[in-house]
């Protein structure tokens, strides 16, 4: 295949890039897709515990992290979540509504995937090779010359769908980003996002001890909160709260956990102390928590007072509790970092790229989709929501 020329060459056989090829090739543009792992879609085929948690009933630009808050807007608004369920739906795969609008296909992602490999293959434009690493980029007069460990090939639009840094073992890499720079781009510091956090002091010993715990909390922080189900992991928290937090928090910072989101814990602690004065506090959180959550939290909040019948504690004293309970601090050490994330925060500018069609604004022809760009969506199907909208704007132009 050495020397080929294509009209549009796609980095990744990701998400955004299958969508971007698939769209090209209907407009019966010769495109060649080159994907470094060994099989294309992992991150599909994986995500939501093999189920593809593929978009959500509700999609806003606010469910995005970037730099530029409105460039989303365009592509989101231009291929939408209905635009792609009504593809879903038009192949009969068959999926359900979780909480928070969350659509999870029922028999597997792999009818996902399947559905983009048969767009892609109905025109019999496109070509996907896999374990095709890209070693170089040049901008020639008229065109772009690749350099892969598989050939050199060139094209007239090159567009980027690298993904980023997250679970590298699926065959995430930072080419995106050297090629972006290389053509003059800024490109935000890169870190993990949706992942769990870890712990290095006593908290540590809570989280293990209470591994496998799953609980509806809110977590909330200076800048944003979350309520939605907490994780309790043998090296910290994890779960979706804890994941969307991740997209807020750096190292150093605390947050904190409320226990009780639903019920004001010291109005119920006050009638309680009127109507079962004899009753241990932990028998009376037992109501609305875990007995293994409420003995942890026992040592860490109201030790001193754990064989005192609640009748015999103050207001003041059962203010205090309450307000633990609903503001319990931790200080995380840190993350599982890109091993587990699903994610990369940061990226490549969106400033820098056209919003109606993903076009670099420094260099003609050159593309940027996915995740590679400074666009991180929140925990729900955001992700590859953006994934569907910015590679099929940029396939409708390449």
């Amino acid at each position: 295949m050495s020397n080929t020329f294509f009209d549009v060459i796609i980095v990744g056989a990701g998400a955004a890039g299958l969508m971007c090829a698939a769209q090209a090739g209907k407009r019966g543009r010769k495109v060649l897709v080159l994907e470094k792992a060994n099989k294309i879609g992992k991150k599909i085929l994986m995500s939501g515990g093999g189920k593809c948690n593929f978009t959500n009933l509700s999609v806003e630009a606010e469910n995005y992290i970037c730099h530029n808050p409105h460039f989303v807007i365009s592509a989101l608004s231009r291929y939408t979540n209905w635009d792609f369920i009504g593809m879903v739906c038009d192949y009969g795969i068959a999926y359900e509504e979780r909480d928070l609008g969350k659509l999870f296909t029922l028999d597997g992602a792999k009818h996902i995937l399947e559905m983009l490999l048969d767009q892609c293959q109905q025109t019999q434009n496109v070509d996907i090779q896999v374990q095709a690493e890209v070693h170089q980029v040049e901008k020639l007069d008229a065109s772009f010359q690749i350099s892969s460990n598989i050939g050199q090939f060139q094209c007239e639009s090159l567009v980027i769908a690298s993904g980023g840094l997250s679970i590298p073992s699926l065959g995430g890499s930072g080419i995106g980003y050297q090629i972006a720079k290389q053509f003059g781009h800024h490109v935000y510091p890169t870190r993990a996002g949706l992942v769990p956090f870890t712990f290095s002091d006593q908290f540590k010993e809570t989280t293990a001890k209470l591994s496998g715990n799953a609980i509806d909390v809110t977590l909330s922080n200076d800048q944003t909160s979350f309520n939605e189900a907490l994780l309790f992991t043998h090296r910290g928290l994890s779960g979706p709260s804890s994941l969307q937090l991740s997209n807020y928090w750096d190292v150093g910072q605390a947050f904190q956990i409320n226990f009780s989101p639903k019920l004001e814990v010291f109005d119920f602690l006050l009638h309680k102390k009127q109507q079962q004065p004899k009753v241990l506090l932990r028998t009376l959180l037992n109501e609305f928590l875990p007995k293994s959550v409420v003995l942890e939290l026992q040592h860490w909040i109201w030790q001193k007072y754990s064989e005192i019948h609640i009748g015999q504690l103050s207001d003041a004293i059962l203010q205090d509790i309450a307000k633990q309970l609903q503001g319990f601090t931790v200080k995380p050490s840190g993350t599982e970092g890109y091993r587990t994330a699903e994610v990369t925060l940061g990226g490549v500018s969106a400033d820098e790229v056209s919003s109606k069609t993903m076009q670099s604004k420094k260099q003609h022809g050159l593309y940027f989709i996915g995740e590679v760009l400074d666009v991180t969506g929140h925990l729900g199907g955001y992700n590859f929501q953006w994934a569907w909208s910015s590679g099929f704007v940029a396939g409708e132009v390449v």
